[in-house]
């Protein structure tokens, strides 16, 4: 089970920036305006040989004075719903503001770990303005400076600290977990009942405390396996209901518990920006995939050619992922609603494929002769040999070449294509590797 921490405070006192520093990566868009990032609020990070998930609350403000400060609010009380420790920050130059009051309140009420993080305390004499941030009675003030990434590696060793030490999932090994994820209103819920019926009996619930996902065991008609939901076990809290916040970190842990995740799309509404930021967390976390486009019974023109339209706009915005099976159907009339279930069965069993390494070279060595990678610099690469890594999360493949440095990623997502044309890999992601021979 992965910890999840989350990111508060107002505009500019640097949430990118050590969210940046936290993830290791450059992904959010950091600059001085205020409300610049966007979709590029979740990473993971490691430290001392433990992963957690961070989320950056900055990305989702929407950007107008009179309702700033509101929706602000509204996050950190989502955050402290959905998170299991939140890092509050603020600006050590500008010491503490009104705002920064109001927020350490609702913090304090939800008794949740809070660490105050007092930023950009670049040089030694910024510190002195720490003992102001005590009126916040959050306990003691982290002195960082996310930007040169002073103080950080203690804030770190503080966070494993407070993180609580979750226990083993009970889902058993061995059994596929399906999530059922999307948007608000996009059906969820209705499917999952669609799928257990009433017999309830017939379904084991194994919940951990609330903000863990909830297993429900489903093993009638041939399959068995965990419906991993995190729906309907929080208060729902009717100020985030419209937030695309909201259900990004209601995902969140659905998604990374899971095998299979199931995401539903409302027919009468397209695919939509939230869609998208529910696709990249699948694919940041490497799982496999099944597309529903729910409430298909509204839609009044179901002509194959409209089906075809609709088909090619989700793989569009999707690619270059684009090899995963989408499936029209309407958890209320019940319709293909089984064949959701067969279709997540076997993207489960794609995603365990083992390909013979003398198949694979059998069939991969005469295509790679037929369109070798392009030569630069007048050096000729050559693929002298293929085979897939064992016992990988996902499908793996290493390909051995005289320079790897200099295929990039056009050839290998040939490669990637040419695998998935050969053998079934719908749904599953799979790992290329060019590796010196």
């Amino acid at each position: 089970m992965g910890n999840l921490v989350a990111i508060v405070g107002r505009p500019n006192v640097g949430k990118s920036t050590l969210f940046n520093r936290l993830t290791k990566s450059r992904q959010a868009i950091v600059s001085d305006e205020a409300g610049t990032t966007r979709d590029r609020q979740y990473g993971k990070c490691e430290w001392n040989g433990k992963e957690f998930s961070v989320v950056d609350t900055g990305g989702w403000v929407v950007n107008s004075d009179d309702i700033f400060e509101e929706e602000i609010r509204k996050q950190v009380i989502i955050a402290t719903e959905e998170a299991d420790l939140v890092l509050f920050v603020c600006d050590i130059k500008n010491g503490v503001t009104d705002w920064d009051m109001d927020v350490a309140q609702i913090l304090r009420r939800a008794k949740l770990p809070t660490l105050l993080v007092a930023n950009k305390a670049d040089d030694n004499k910024d510190h002195y303005g720490q003992y102001e941030f005590y009126k916040l009675g959050l306990g003691d003030p982290y002195c960082v400076s996310a930007a040169t990434g002073s103080g950080t590696g203690d804030l770190l060793d503080k966070i494993l600290e407070e993180l609580p030490t979750k226990q083993q999932d009970d889902a058993e090994d061995g059994i596929p977990r399906f999530a059922v994820v999307g948007r608000p209103n996009a059906g969820k819920s209705s499917i999952i009942n669609a799928f257990i019926g009433e017999e309830r009996h017939i379904v084991t619930e194994i919940a951990g405390t609330t903000r863990d996902s909830i297993y429900t065991r489903y093993d009638k008609f041939g399959f068995d396996f965990y419906l991993v939901d995190t729906a309907g076990i929080r208060r729902k809290n009717k100020v985030s209901e419209d937030l695309e916040f909201y259900s990004v970190m209601r995902s969140i842990r659905a998604i990374e518990n899971s095998d299979v995740c199931i995401l539903m799309i409302d027919a009468t509404r397209g695919i939509e920006a939230q869609d998208m930021n529910i696709f990249q967390l699948i694919q940041k976390n490497n799982k496999s995939l099944v597309v529903v486009v729910n409430k298909w019974d509204l839609v009044e023109d179901k002509t194959q050619k409209v089906i075809d339209t609709f088909e090619n706009a989700i793989r569009e915005r999707m690619a270059p992922f684009r090899d995963f099976p989408i499936i029209f159907a309407s958890a209320l009339t019940k319709q293909r609603i089984f064949k959701v279930l067969e279709t997540a069965k076997q993207v489960y069993l794609n995603r365990k494929i083992k390909i013979g390494t003398s198949k694979l070279n059998e069939v991969m060595l005469p295509l790679i002769e037929a369109t070798p990678p392009p030569s630069i610099k007048g050096k000729y690469i050559k693929i002298k040999y293929v085979s897939q890594v064992p016992d990988t999360q996902i499908p793996t493949f290493i390909f051995y070449a005289n320079l790897p440095q200099y295929i990039k990623e056009p050839y290998k997502r040939f490669l990637e294509n040419k695998i998935r044309e050969n053998w079934t890999l719908t749904g599953s992601p799979i790992n290329v590797f060019i590796r010196q021979k």
